[in-house]
């Protein structure tokens, strides 16, 4: 097979038109055009497009789902953290995604997750141990030991933390990062430790930081945490050490776009065009040591065509030679995946939600003139992950501390889903809901049941919803009961990706009809049980305060008045 067009050598920062004459799979020869810088009106020839950090589960999709969305945007690999999974069935979840994802033509390259359970802080559905990832090592398909959230283990040197990155280290593997917000000689330590990546950096500075102390730095845009607008200005000077990344994407995200359109942002944002497809393709084939082809004879056949180098507007996207997608459409057949799932608590009672004020607090007798009670609050923040922890007046009725819709303070509940146990209760602003409320199992990193409503009764009903489904996303209100199974694992539904698409953008919809302004409120809700991301989160055992790394109260402690 031949195809010509104008050849973008990202390699050697050249562009010409030329000829590609593939053969079992392989690019055997390129010839190019009568002059070596000659460039005709036809289409961009590019290396095929890589996601260098992304949880496949978070699309809710099966890998081989997720492939028939990513393929029309050029996607041609992707560097996939499978903990989601891991955290729900331990090695048997990371198999299943292996086994799943080799149906599929996108080279889709796993690591062994290197924290599950996340912290001892939660309730987690297995446990991947130090042989449990040797085990995982063994296998050739695992390439990378996944991010480090147990930064502060790395810091204290903890016997097993190390022993991890000793372990991938020994099997020749990169150690991925996770440190949000870590500076100076934190972070200095934290990657002289043998940690080579983050993608959570949120400023500038923090990356400048990490890059000076040699680490690489993975430029996120996902369905909730958005740093690309942060990060571009580092770009131009650091291109050889940054990659572009996901981490997280909905379907309805998915659908639209996905690496391809962090490219033409970076180019529209006044980029070299050559320097961004340096971060989006060359940067994790090398930094991995990816079996895909960077347009280089005797490479695999892996490439786009597109139809400029400024709108990026994928015309084809092959794969090893084959072409799998064409003008927005994959060639992909539907298949239906098989289930596996951990799922065991019971429906909930409406009372299980109540929260007495005495549960959390019980003044002293001898406190005269107290000031009203409040409450340490988390603040979601739209966009991001992490959250700012801010204190509020409790609204109480019947003795009980319940949502205060005027002042946007909900309750947040977390329902441990491997075992019947009461459910942790908080409080949370930034939802706006103004009726009903949502639910979802898809709760980083342990995924427990996690809801947000106004009312008790509601807040029952939504979590009802996803138990009864044994994994799912439900909004539930007087008038309103509805729900996107996710049958598998409670992460992922075995249907089609288009229609779940279409299925997640209704119920999207319905979120926002209750009042949320979130760009995405399922996403935002899925994170607030993430205790390794600052400032407070709750987990099915307690609120969480992040930067202490130990629980928190509830309720603020009172004040004596000094008179």
């Amino acid at each position: 097979m031949k195809i010509s067009g104008n050849i973008v050598d990202v390699l050697n920062n050249n562009i010409y038109y030329g000829t590609i004459e593939i053969a079992n799979s392989k690019i055997v020869n390129i010839t190019k055009g009568n002059s070596k810088f000659e460039i005709r009106n036809s289409k961009y020839i590019i290396p095929g497009f890589i996601d260098a950090h992304v949880h496949i589960e978070s699309s809710m999709l099966v890998p081989y789902e997720f492939a028939r969305l990513a393929l029309p945007h050029g996607t041609v690999a992707t560097v996939s953290d499978p903990h989601e999974i891991g955290n729900v069935l331990g090695n048997q979840g990371v198999d299943y995604m292996l086994e799943n994802a080799k149906d599929a033509p996108l080279k889709f390259y796993f690591g062994a997750p290197s924290c599950v359970p996340a912290t001892i802080f939660e309730t987690a559905g297995a446990e991947i141990n130090i042989r449990g990832i040797e085990k995982l090592f063994e296998n050739n398909e695992i390439k990378y030991l996944s991010e480090m959230m147990n930064f502060p283990g790395v810091l204290s040197k903890d016997p097993l933390v190390m022993a991890k990155i000793k372990l991938a280290k020994d099997y020749g593997k990169q150690v991925d990062g996770h440190a949000p917000g870590l500076r100076g000689k934190d972070a200095e330590n934290y990657i002289k430790a043998g940690i080579t990546t983050d993608h959570e950096c949120f400023t500038k500075e923090e990356a400048l930081e990490k890059l000076k102390y040699g680490m690489k730095i993975i430029i996120r845009e996902g369905s909730a945490a958005k740093n690309f607008d942060a990060l571009i200005p580092l770009l131009d000077e650091h291109f050889e050490n940054i990659m572009f990344c996901s981490d997280d994407k909905h379907p309805d995200s998915l659908e639209i776009g996905h690496i391809d359109r962090l490219v033409k942002r970076a180019v529209d944002s006044g980029n070299d065009v050559m320097k961004a497809l340096q971060c989006a393709c060359v940067n994790p084939v090398k930094h991995y040591g990816l079996e895909v082809g960077l347009l280089q004879p005797g490479d695999p056949a892996d490439f786009i065509e597109i139809d400029n180098l400024k709108d990026f507007s994928v015309l084809k996207t092959f794969i090893n030679g084959e072409l799998v997608a064409e003008k927005g459409r994959s060639f992909l057949p539907q298949k239906t995946a098989s289930v596996i799932n951990n799922f065991n608590t019971n429906k909930k009672k409406v009372t299980d939600f109540l929260f007495p004020v005495a549960d959390g607090h019980v003044a002293h007798p001898d406190i005269i003139g107290a000031s009203p009670l409040q409450i340490n609050v988390i603040e979601a923040l739209d966009g991001q992950l992490i959250t700012n922890k801010l204190t509020a007046n409790v609204k109480i009725e019947n003795g009980n501390a319940v949502s205060d819709i005027e002042n946007d303070v909900l309750k947040l509940a977390v329902i441990n889903r491997y075992s019947d146990a009461r459910p942790a209760i908080a409080f949370i602003k930034n939802f706006g809901f103004k009726k009903g409320a949502i639910a979802s199992s898809v709760a980083h990193d342990s995924h427990n049941v996690i809801a947000v409503g106004v009312d008790d009764e509601n807040i029952c009903k939504a979590v009802n919803l996803v138990i009864e489904q044994k994994g799912g996303l439900s909004v539930a209100a007087n008038d309103i009961a509805a729900v996107l199974p996710l049958p598998i694992a409670g992460l992922m539904t075995n249907e089609n990706g288009y229609k779940v698409s279409a299925r997640y953008t209704k119920l999207d919809k319905l979120a926002k009809e209750l009042g949320s302004t979130l760009k995405s409120p399922f996403m935002t809700l899925s994170f607030m049980a993430l205790l390794v991301i600052p400032e407070i989160k709750l987990s099915d055992k307690g609120l969480f305060d992040g930067g202490r790394f130990e629980f928190m109260e509830v309720f603020k402690k009172l004040a004596i008045d000094p008179e």
